[in-house]
């Protein structure tokens, strides 16, 4: 990757996966939204910190039996600021 296509902080995914995934699972994928849908599918959401951290959240995916639809960037999510 070009350093100047670097950015900072988190990017936001979307990850769908087929079946239904019960919301409070949120917590044992790192605070993902679990949105489940009408056709029997799921979307996972939200800040990933890193290319490290997505491929652990697709491995508990893995291992939760689920199988992957799509994975999907959707945007860089806005910069944390410090408490001063």
């Amino acid at each position: 990757m070009n350093p100047k296509q670097r950015r900072n902080g988190p990017v936001i995914y979307e990850i769908r996966v087929r079946g239904v995934l019960d919301v409070e699972w949120s917590a044992w994928l790192g605070g993902m939204n679990i949105t489940p849908q009408a056709d029997g599918e799921t979307v996972i959401c939200g800040p990933v910190r890193d290319q490290v951290a997505l491929h652990g959240l697709i491995v508990k995916i893995r291992d939760m039996g689920l199988p992957l639809l799509s994975v999907n960037r959707v945007d860089v999510a806005p910069p944390v600021e410090d408490d001063l």
